[in-house]
């Protein structure tokens, strides 16, 4: 009796690997990092995918990981619930049963370029070379690039208006400033030194003046660009950036403020040295 049993475990053992052996591996998928914290999802967990709300043809799928969706300014304040399957699994799961495999359509296809500056060269030869298929450039095309291509240019145009609203208070305050060292300006002038070397010594200081401030408002902008950026980020649980000082965009700031600064204590000054050196005086 006990050698039949032993047979008879020895065979469900056997079946039972066998058919274990036999159970195809579910398919992996990625899912994005707010949908795992909002669904309490964990590598390696089960979990079952359809193509339509009702839950018709799902398939069963195992979690391989999670990611950072890539940040959509169009998206801020929805959370990406979002999954990555392969290609082939994703076709499965969104064919139509009365579709041969193989026989899908793809309306566009997103080419990466090794140098970007070749993509005007790419599209014009890809539409030489296929016959009704459309290459075009990402940036800047219609839809979403040409919504950012204008907010680009809004940008530019807040910018320009803000530097010239700036000129003008600068220049005004400037001009009073000057007025109240017209009796310094005025002994220099009687003491002999001339307008010139008086002139030159206002330059220096606006100079100096224009490049302190514009080294504090860098410092100033790059302590806010922290704050402002995790604050955001936090309020809205995604990885966008929302403020970025670069080098370009520093260098850019200082050689508008430098010399406007410099311009500004010199139209201020020349007018103020025009004057007689007694009247500066008021003597």
């Amino acid at each position: 009796m006990k050698p039949f049993l032993f047979v008879l475990a020895l065979l469900l053992s056997l079946t039972a690997s066998f058919l274990g052996a036999q159970a195809p591996e579910p398919p992996s998928i990625l899912v994005t990092r707010q949908l795992a914290e909002r669904e309490g999802l964990a590598v390696g967990d089960l979990v079952r995918l359809a193509a339509d709300a009702r839950g018709e043809r799902a398939r069963t799928f195992r979690i391989a990981g999670t990611y950072e969706p890539t940040p959509n300014p169009l998206r801020l304040g929805l959370v990406p619930r979002e999954v990555r399957l392969h290609l082939p699994d994703l076709l499965a799961l969104t064919r139509d049963p009365d579709t041969p495999a193989g026989t899908e359509r793809v309306s566009s296809v997103n080419v990466a370029l090794v140098d970007p500056a070749e993509a005007r060269r790419f599209a014009q030869d890809v539409n030489a070379r296929t016959p009704g298929v459309f290459a075009r450039r990402a940036a800047g095309a219609a839809g979403m690039g040409s919504i950012f291509v204008v907010l680009e240019r809004f940008h530019y145009a807040i910018a320009a208006v803000t530097i010239a609203a700036a000129t003008v208070f600068l220049l005004a305050l400037t001009i009073m400033l000057v007025d109240e060292r017209r009796e310094t300006v005025g002994v220099l002038r009687l003491i002999g030194l001339p307008a010139r070397r008086i002139l030159v010594q206002v330059l220096l200081e606006g100079l100096f003046i224009a490049a302190a401030g514009a080294l504090f408002g860098l410092a100033l902008a790059a302590a806010a660009e922290g704050l402002i950026n995790r604050f955001f980020q936090w309020r809205y649980d995604t990885a966008l950036v929302f403020v970025r000082v670069t080098p370009r965009v520093a260098a850019l700031s200082v050689a508008i403020a430098v010399p406007l600064g410099a311009v500004a204590t010199v139209a201020a000054s020349w007018a103020l040295l025009r004057r007689r050196a007694l009247r500066l005086a008021r003597r």
